[in-house]
């Protein structure tokens, strides 16, 4: 466990190294919630049921909330919602691999799969910043933990079902093989901040924590389902993290940039207000 530290004070009052390692926590938690809520649209009018559509449309809101409140703390910094998102180049993003890997065609156990790697590591993650030494990052935290139990408990509950009907469980188990690399991405280091953020105490798990944590959890369960897991498998390549991608992204990145470019607009459009209900 990190040391505790003392917390770090208001964005204007962080040295350079602190918002240096401050940045680099905030973009990959909003750069991988971002990419996979783009994902999760995929699903939409193609889940299996009417019930799981709206399963999967709530988690893809609520994965683009999480992300707009990560880079509205990022834009605490100067940058503005422009810049990190629209005017950006592909290869500006540090998310994991995982989230950007396009679905497979039809297979909604690729889908629960990959949903359920990335919600557990999610939650590690989550629970390592709730004692952070940042209050920006540990107040936004608490607004978010709870919709991640429940992401977890949907994608559980569908590979429970999953697993009662031979066919399924090997669609499950050919996705497990897909993803479980990539998922190992999550614990990645971003650039050589993570002594720094450790330091300062802005997350209290170091990544090997983070990922023995979520190894334990994951193995376990889906040991325990009959599946095979991958566990000696290696770190994808690449791994997002170091801004470098698979080949799916630079499409991916223009399809979710496109509509801003094609209006030619030059700023964000606000709907709705912070203060509006």
């Amino acid at each position: 466990m990190a040391t505790a530290t003392p917390d770090l004070g208001s964005p204007d009052e962080l040295s350079e190294r602190e918002q240096r390692a401050v940045e680099a926590q905030l973009f990959r938690l909003a750069d991988d919630e971002y990419v996979q809520a783009e994902r999760y649209t995929f699903w939409q009018v193609r889940a299996p049921t009417l019930e799981s559509d709206l399963a999967v449309a709530n988690n893809s809101q609520d994965e683009l909330g999480h992300a707009r409140l990560w880079y509205e703390a990022i834009q605490q910094f100067g940058y503005t919602e422009e810049s990190l998102l629209f005017e950006s180049d592909p290869d500006d993003f540090q998310h994991s691999t995982l989230v950007e890997l396009p679905f497979e065609q039809g297979d909604w156990a690729d889908a629960i799969v990959r949903a359920y790697l990335y919600d557990v590591a999610e939650y590690i993650r989550l629970s390592a910043l709730e004692e952070s030494s940042y209050e920006v990052i540990r107040n936004r935290t608490s607004r978010i933990q709870g919709e991640e139990d429940y992401h977890i408990e949907h994608a559980r509950s569908w590979l429970e079902r999953m697993v009662l009907d031979k066919g399924a469980t090997e669609r499950v188990q050919e996705a497990l093989e897909r993803h479980y690399s990539h998922a190992l991405t999550i614990f990645e280091p971003v650039g050589d901040v993570e002594e720094d953020i450790e330091e300062f105490g802005i997350r209290k798990m170091t990544l090997e924590e983070m990922r023995a944590e979520w190894e334990d959890r994951v193995d376990g369960f889906l040991s325990g389902l009959g599946l095979d897991v991958p566990t000696d498998a290696d770190v994808a390549q690449p791994t997002g993290r170091d801004n470098e991608h698979t080949e799916h992204w630079a499409d991916l990145f223009e399809e979710m940039t496109s509509a801003y470019r094609n209006l030619g607009r030059d700023e964000a459009t606000v709907i709705m207000d912070e203060n509006d209900e």
